[in-house]
């Protein structure tokens, strides 16, 4: 698969078939985010790779942050946590804050999100469903999962990924988005 097509078939999976993700195809995952680039090669990403009894835990706690959030929407609740509970495995990956450098933080933000969307391209390369999550389940903005993964310090969460083998009905369904010309979203400035 050439790198245009893989960018042109990449699409957020959201529904799996419940098979564990195999843990070397999860190292494959987290090797292909460490080639993105970065600023002055900080490496500026962590990686908290959540399945078992974490997964238990982080269930529990997606289920108090949807309980908290929508406590007059069942519906909305359970369909949440339907998607919770059949995802294996999650990724939740922090950026470096670089205290007294707002830009070298902002850099470092930018460089874990090219490492996410590495993964991604891995993900669909491996056969794997992904999709990058940052809010409601996801808990990116939510204190409560900065705890959950050790309140490591100068660390923000950037993404909560979900991955897992997709789901052959949904994968079925899905259609290709339409996308904006880049002729419309492009100045030339070579005058």
């Amino acid at each position: 698969m050439s790198i245009i097509t893989g960018l042109q078939e990449r699409r957020a999976i959201r529904n799996y078939d419940g098979r564990d993700v195999e843990d070397d195809k999860i190292r494959q995952l987290l090797e292909a985010a460490t080639w993105a680039p970065n600023d002055r090669l900080r490496e500026p990403w962590t990686f908290y790779v959540v399945k078992g009894e974490a997964k238990e835990r982080y269930n529990q706690l997606a289920e108090e942050f949807l309980q908290d959030r929508f406590p007059t929407k069942p519906h909305l609740i359970e369909s949440s946590l339907k998607v919770v509970l059949s995802t294996p495995v999650h990724i939740i990956v922090t950026s470096d804050i670089v205290p007294d450098d707002p830009d070298a933080t902002k850099d470092n933000v930018f460089a874990v999100s090219c490492a996410i969307h590495s993964m991604w391209l891995a993900a669909h390369d491996l056969g794997l469903g992904f999709v990058w999550r940052t809010r409601g389940v996801g808990l990116v903005h939510d204190e409560r999962l900065h705890r959950f993964i050790g309140s490591p310090e100068n660390k923000q969460i950037i993404g909560n990924l979900f991955i897992g083998y997709p789901d052959p009905e949904s994968l079925a369904k899905l259609k290709t988005p339409a996308r904006t010309p880049y002729e419309e979203k492009t100045v030339w400035l070579d005058m």
